[in-house]
């Protein structure tokens, strides 16, 4: 059979191979092959002019060499975790990887949008006891699919690896699934963690027994196609007392030594802090309340040095002495006699109460990682004046201290040698101090130790429907001016066993107004050489700047001693 028959090299109907996978270049023959000499010199040919040689053999081009074929798996699976989707779309795994990384990149840009017009709106997310469980399933679900798309898109890139580099490929998508699942697992914990710390500490609008609770909590009704309005818009002043209850396995009942009350600008967040001693006497209740019908002349047996009529004494022994139901159904009998009186003596009803067990107080500020204050004097830690016991240790002066929780227990409550006023100013810096101290950063953090130490030590009317637009106040109050005034006895007509009230209440409202002015906190201007007559001092403020009376006095601190 000749050369002709036996080839048919006609290739107008042929499909040529893709030339990245076969090659026609043919092993020649060498010089002692006899073919050689029948090849034309000017064509290369054998027998016809164009035809190849009978010897020509298509074969397989070389693939690419192996380490570079891994480089390229190792490079688009690290970017295909960090977009997923983008490494399938690398393995020619179009259609899925499109899908998945335009899924992941709409999720991200609407998240991203969010943040950047409504940050409160978002934030507000996690008083949501639903959408945190929603979400806590959701990460989970996530961080499983995320993962499979690493591993399918490794599997998918790689071509005929080695042994070794089959290890380093699994060393490889073992360590970005941990990277990938391990964040993920974290913020499903802390969403399920503080479902359940709202769950535990405030209630719902429905369960919560009151008499004295506000009745706005649903905020304002957004009318359709309306622009959303300010949920507080109806609400110019929030009220809201704080209560520190020293309640331990080694005491009997709550007494309230710390009376805080704090009353908001909802507009600005401007807010001013009443503080009232815990000897207070004779506390009011307002003329409309079954309470008045029961102490017309306040809480008092007539005595003002009574200790068990005073202000402290009022939430374990009030309740004991009126009808259970005097004010209606009620979970905290004693919290809203307290609310109402503190109102009433102050001529700003209050909305709502929150105590604190201050033995429970150290965990908090430990989780919060401590607080930093400014000390002045040497604080007692222990000690017992009546009893004539010094305390073993004190708290020594000096800026930027930082307290863990049993030394801002003490820092807080310590009064060996000194008296509840001076206590009282100190409180003031331990609210200011955790105000700065729980930022967004320090609450991540540590926020599982935070959870959980919250759940223990409050106690509330606060519903869980009111939260979100809490958490929106909340902003505004960290941006707001913060004054306060402590009552001290013999001073501003203030007298613990026989208070002036009327006095008290102009007082109050002298100290809104100095919140709501500018700062006091500027310099004041340089004395000049004018002859023109000196102004007259202007007239000694209600409230003080909690930041100036916290802040660090080295006069003050030079010429301290410890009280023995």
């Amino acid at each position: 059979m000749s050369d002709s028959s036996q080839w048919n090299w006609d290739t107008r109907d042929r499909v040529a191979d893709p030339p990245d996978k076969w090659s026609w270049e043919m092993p020649g023959p060498g010089p002692s092959d006899p073919a050689w000499a029948r090849r034309s010199p000017s064509t290369g040919v054998s027998g016809r002019r164009g035809v190849p040689a009978p010897s020509a053999v298509p074969r397989k081009a070389q693939p690419a060499p192996a380490g570079d074929d891994f480089r390229r798996t190792v490079v688009f699976t690290i970017a295909g975790t960090a977009l997923p989707g983008l490494g399938l779309i690398a393995a020619r795994r179009r259609l899925a990887g499109w899908i998945i990384l335009s899924l992941f990149l709409a999720v991200a840009v609407t998240l991203g949008i969010w943040a950047a017009l409504d940050i409160r709106g978002l934030v507000s997310l996690v008083v949501r006891p639903a959408v945190l469980r929603t979400l806590t399933i959701g990460l989970i679900l996530v961080a499983l699919l995320w993962v499979g798309v690493v591993i399918t898109s490794h599997l998918s890139l790689r071509r005929h690896p080695t042994q070794g580099q089959r290890i380093a490929g699994g060393i490889l998508v073992g360590a970005l699934a941990f990277a990938v699942a391990a964040p993920m697992a974290v913020a499903s914990r802390y969403s399920y963690d503080q479902a359940n710390l709202v769950n535990k500490v405030f209630g719902s609008e429905k369960d919560i027994k009151s008499a004295t609770r506000p009745t706005w909590a649903g905020g304002p009704v957004q009318a359709p196609g309306q622009p959303p309005q300010d949920p507080w818009a109806n609400k110019p002043r929030l009220n809201l007392l704080l209560l520190g209850g020293d309640a331990g396995p080694t005491r009997t009942g709550t007494r309230t030594d710390t009376v805080i009350l704090a009353s908001i600008d909802t507009e600005t967040g401007n807010t001013t802090l009443f503080s009232l001693p815990r000897n207070t006497a004779r506390m009011p209740f307002p003329a409309d309340s079954p309470l008045r019908g029961q102490y017309p002349n306040g809480f008092t047996n007539g005595n003002g040095n009574a200790a068990e009529f005073f202000l402290n004494a009022m939430y374990d022994n009030l309740p004991v002495s009126v009808p259970k139901d005097v004010l209606g159904p009620t979970d905290n009998l004693g919290a809203d006699a307290m609310k109402l009186s503190v109102g009433a003596a102050l001529g700003l009803p209050v909305d709502y109460y929150v105590l604190i067990n201050l033995r429970g107080f150290t965990k908090l500020i430990n989780a919060l990682g401590g607080i930093t204050i400014n000390i002045n004097t040497y604080i007692p830690v222990g000690g017992n004046t009546d009893l004539g016991i010094p305390p073993e240790e004190y708290l020594k002066p000096g800026p930027n201290q930082h307290l863990n929780g049993r030394n801002a227990l003490w820092y807080a409550r310590g009064r060996y040698g000194s008296d509840d006023y001076a206590r009282m100013d100190r409180q003031r810096c331990v609210i200011n101090a955790i105000i700065k101290q729980a930022n967004p950063t320090n609450m991540l953090t540590r926020y599982e130790n935070i959870a959980k130490a919250g759940g223990d030590i409050v106690r509330t009317d606060i519903p869980r429907e009111v939260l979100p637009i809490m958490v929106d106040l909340s902003w505004r109050v960290k941006e707001g001016n913060l004054r306060s005034i402590v009552f001290k006895s013999g001073e501003g007509g203030f007298s613990s066993p026989n208070p002036n009230f009327v006095l008290m209440q102009r007082r109050v409202q002298t100290a809104l107004g100095e919140t709501q002015a500018p700062s006091s906190a500027a310099p004041a201007p340089a004395p000049t050489t004018s002859s023109a007559p000196a102004k007259s001092p202007k007239p000694k403020p209600e409230s003080e700047d909690i930041n100036r009376t916290c802040a660090y006095n080295p006069r003050v601190a030079a010429t301290a001693q410890p009280v023995r």
